[in-house]
């Protein structure tokens, strides 16, 4: 029995045009495909968990989804170490269950052109930029207008000449964060799904005793384990701790800027 073969590596996906040949008249369909099922199915698991709960008596699955909720709501009180923004726990919740669901589906065979949606930069650059701009904004929120641009300047020990170029440096990193978010969960499942298509197109298919499927057909079944359900609920979660380690870096060392006489929020700056 042969392994069915993917005839091309899968290193684009296929776009049709709507409004012309620029890249934004263009969709690529098979990643809004895989992007809807995959919402569709982050809202049937959300739905089926809410049908679960139960607060007068609550059952093992409640118990093992309030330690996930708890750790989360731990992780950003400890990270923040502020009052947490309401948008941080359901944001990085949300992002850890659709990525997580997202990458497992990637473990049933799909009809080509199919992929798993975190295949495409374009999916994982929104969640990132969703991440950038909810942080962004708490930090604004935090430490004013004027408090933002000042940490822009850190670090403040240094003389105004090395700020400057300091400020550059410190502006390309905050643009960078959403761009290695996404590159970082991308080129992880990019990178086993081209491993899949190693595996069933340029591996050839040498049979072994006891095993009628061939050496290539065993290879898939072990790597479609390893990948789906070790490297995709890593990235997942990788994903999930970078969102809550964006909100801390958004309030890093606002006390000792504040005692340096760093400009104050605007929140406090109309108080007095």
């Amino acid at each position: 029995m042969r392994v069915m073969a993917i005839e091309q590596p899968p290193v684009t996906h296929p776009a049709v045009d709507v409004c012309g040949t620029a890249i934004l008249c263009q969709i690529n369909y098979t990643s809004v495909i895989a992007t809807l099922v995959s919402i569709a199915l982050t809202v049937a698991f959300s739905f089926w968990v809410a049908s679960r709960l139960d607060s007068r008596r609550p059952g093992k699955f409640q118990m093992v989804f309030e330690l996930i909720v708890g750790y989360t709501r731990d992780q950003i009180r400890i990270t923040v170490g502020h009052e947490p923004p309401a948008i941080a726990l359901p944001l990085a919740l949300t992002l850890f269950f659709y990525i997580l669901i997202a990458n497992w589906v990637g473990f049933f065979p799909l009809p080509t052109p199919l992929a798993p949606a975190n295949t495409d930069l374009n999916q994982t650059l929104a969640m990132g930029v969703v991440v950038f701009i909810a942080a962004e904004v708490y930090a604004i929120r935090t430490r004013g207008v004027l408090g933002f641009l000042h940490h822009l300047t850190r670090p403040f020990e240094l003389p105004i000449a090395a700020r400057v170029g300091f400020t550059l440096i410190n502006i390309i990193e905050e643009i960078t964060k959403p761009v290695t978010l996404a590159l970082r969960l991308m080129g992880n499942i990019f990178g086993g799904l081209v491993m899949l298509w190693v595996l069933t197109v340029m591996l050839p298919l040498i049979p072994i005793p006891y095993l009628p499927f061939g050496l290539s057909a065993a290879l898939v079944v072990v790597w479609k384990l390893f990948d789906v359900f070790f490297i995709g609920t890593l990235q997942a979660f990788i994903f999930f701790l970078l969102t809550i380690i964006y909100f801390g870096q958004a309030v890093e060392g606002v006390e000792e800027e504040h005692g340096h006489s760093a400009p104050a929020p605007a929140s406090t700056a109309a108080a007095h």
